[in-house]
């Protein structure tokens, strides 16, 4: 059974198939093939959401199928059966199962018991339905006929303050697998893990990254400036510590001017202005933070749709 589970789970020529087919939908989003047709689809949430919600609901629906929300905590999860029952038990109701959670564990143990395709829709580990929706929204830019991700290789990106997050794993693990190369700053305490490196070995991937407590040197030259709050889900407790050590990180129209003039700011969203990010940033013409929030939903259909031709 062939899931997505993290960035590399497509080889890079089934990853063009999936931005071609987002290109397909985005241009003709109610006139095109439906091969989720009288298909049910599972969204499982351990996790509040908007983006990821409403993007797999509306596309599961787009691509001809049935969406089914599930939360967690209203389901036999929260009253403690365990995921192995669970996945089979879905897998004989559902042609697929979308997981958005807290350890990346459990998107793998739904993964190994169920007779369904399951999608990573977020974990603390990673998100790489954001970062396909990300480099989507890049191509549409780079290459808008081809949407060729070689267009991609060369270019570097800056992710700036928790470098230690599922969105610097994301942005590490894919852009060993495109060849872009990726600068981090961030402050102590809030480097890349282990985790990551071990699934670039696990993956025959090269440890390309760099790390730095210096955000200018990062930023200099870049084509892509990123970032993403600074307290997750989880992290409140911590959040005022974490906002003191990030502070030095916040991206500003000052720092921005250090990266190509032609650069572009990017952001998962939900963004908190005067944090991670200055206002004048997020409106300035640099930001293409709805473009990505929309190509969730293209992206996310291609994902699915390619998923249901490799499962056969």
């Amino acid at each position: 059974m062939h899931h997505f589970l993290k960035e590399t789970d497509f080889t890079l020529d089934q990853a063009q198939d999936v931005f071609t087919l987002a290109k397909q939908f985005k241009s003709a989003r109610l006139n095109h093939a439906q091969p989720l047709s009288m298909q049910s689809w599972g969204l499982l949430f351990y996790k509040s959401s908007t983006r990821t919600r409403i993007s797999f609901e509306v596309g599961v629906n787009e691509l001809g199928g049935f969406p089914v929300v599930l939360n967690s905590q209203n389901t036999q999860i929260g009253r403690g059966e365990t995921i192995e029952d669970s996945a089979k038990v879905m897998s004989r109701y559902l042609h697929g199962l979308v997981i958005r959670t807290f350890g990346h564990e459990i998107v793998e143990a739904f993964a190994a018991h169920a007779t369904i395709p399951v999608i990573n829709g977020l974990t603390d580990f990673n998100h790489p339905c954001q970062l396909y929706a990300d480099l989507f929204t890049l191509l549409e830019r780079y290459s808008p006929n081809a949407v060729d991700i070689a267009t991609l290789r060369g270019k570097k990106v800056a992710f700036l303050g928790d470098c230690a997050s599922n969105m610097a794993n994301s942005w590490i693990h894919s852009a060993a697998m495109f060849g872009m190369d990726i600068a981090l700053a961030g402050p102590e305490g809030f480097t890349p893990g282990q985790a990551i490196d071990e699934a670039l070995a696990a993956d025959g991937l090269a440890k390309a990254y760099t790390f730095t407590n210096d955000a200018k040197t990062a930023v200099q030259d870049a084509d892509i400036v990123y970032t993403d709050v600074w307290v997750s889900m989880g992290d409140e407790g911590a959040a005022a510590q974490r906002k003191t050590a990030m502070t030095p990180f916040q991206v500003t129209s000052k720092l921005m001017a250090l990266a190509k003039p032609d650069a572009y700011f990017m952001h998962c969203l939900p963004a908190h202005a005067g944090e991670e990010v200055s206002q004048e940033v997020l409106d300035s013409p640099q930001s293409i933070i709805f473009d990505e929030a929309e190509n969730r939903l293209h992206a996310q259909k291609a994902i699915m749709a390619k998923l249901v031709e490799l499962n056969g």
